[in-house]
């Protein structure tokens, strides 16, 4: 039978530092639950709206559960991480944060919004909008070789704010060990969210996640890598998706062009403002490189699951 550990809930660190000591110590093979709070540390609740945001101290964004070490864990190694249970808490927020995400000058004021997500299965974005909870944790990573107070918000090599939405239950990620002992952390959980996270947040929330680590001693990786447990999205699949494009030589700008089309399309068909559209497609929308070959001219799509609108079913 694993080992199973319980993470304290009052430790969290807010940046990657040197030489982290260690709140946890573990075996190779063994278990450990953790109970993350959401990304903004518990200044966002239920009740929150936007005027809040303006007194966000960006200090507490990004509490991370961790470090736990890895007994035997050296650089050059790989961390397993299998991904066993998430859950969840009852709700959750997204906001439009000044200055952040995808199409900052198209949508340069804050906005705010919370959802209850008791419902276990759905985010009601709105009566006609239900978009399937689907959990994962944004940040999964091992301490990061010759860090000095980084902040957590860019990912890297080691992992860390790596907002891959398919690190659900089931999922095995593959870290590359940069320092002794792994010293794993996570946190800034996610009910749901599209590839590419394109207005900065997600549908931010606590969670209670459980995972299992493996050391894979002598096995080097450049960066993450995973394996995921079935179909990449089974809970929309089933009533197809609209796609937008952009196309031009700058993938960042092609996406954008994809984004700005989707918002419009959104708006224009389901009846949103253009800033609910805006969290819409981060919530649900997702990116995808569908071409880069062709003569330096790039396309990126945006695909909205149709699946999302009750008056298509």
């Amino acid at each position: 039978m694993t080992n199973r550990h319980k993470f304290p809930e009052d430790r969290v660190h807010y940046t990657w530092d040197k030489n982290p000591q260690p709140v946890l110590t573990i075996d190779s093979g063994e278990q450990v639950d953790f109970s993350t709070r959401e990304v903004a540390d518990n200044q966002f609740t239920k009740s929150s709206t936007t005027k809040d945001i303006d007194t966000l101290d960006w200090a507490k964004v990004y509490p991370l559960a961790g470090p736990v070490e890895i007994r035997g864990a050296e650089p050059g190694d790989t961390l397993e991480v299998e991904i066993v249970e998430l859950e969840p808490g009852d709700w959750g927020w997204m906001a439009i944060l000044p200055g952040l995400g995808l199409l900052p000058e198209e949508f340069p004021d804050a906005y705010l919004r919370t959802f209850d997500l008791s419902d276990g299965q759905f985010i009601h974005f709105n009566e006609t909008i239900k978009v399937p909870i689907a959990p994962f944790l944004g940040t999964m990573g091992v301490g990061p070789e010759n860090a000095d107070g980084e902040t957590i918000m860019p990912p890297g090599t080691f992992g860390g704010n790596m907002d891959t939405r398919h690190l659900t239950v089931g999922t095995k990620l593959y870290l590359p060990v940069q320092v002794a002992g792994a010293m794993f952390s996570c946190g800034d959980a996610h009910a749901a969210q599209g590839d590419g996270e394109v207005c900065v947040t997600a549908l931010e929330c606590p969670m209670q996640a459980s995972l299992k680590f493996r050391l894979i001693k002598g096995k080097s990786i450049p960066a993450p890598q995973f394996q995921t447990a079935g179909a990449l999205t089974p809970k929309v699949d089933h009533r197809g998706f609209y796609g937008t494009t952009g196309v031009g030589p700058d993938l960042m700008e092609a996406s954008r062009d994809a984004i700005r089309a989707m918002v419009d399309h959104i708006s224009s068909n389901y009846g949103l403002e253009p800033k609910d559209a805006y969290l819409l497609s981060s919530v649900c929308v997702d990116l995808k490189i569908s071409e880069i070959v062709d003569a330096g001219q790039y396309i990126v799509s945006a695909l909205l699951p149709l699946a999302v609108f009750q008056e298509n079913g």
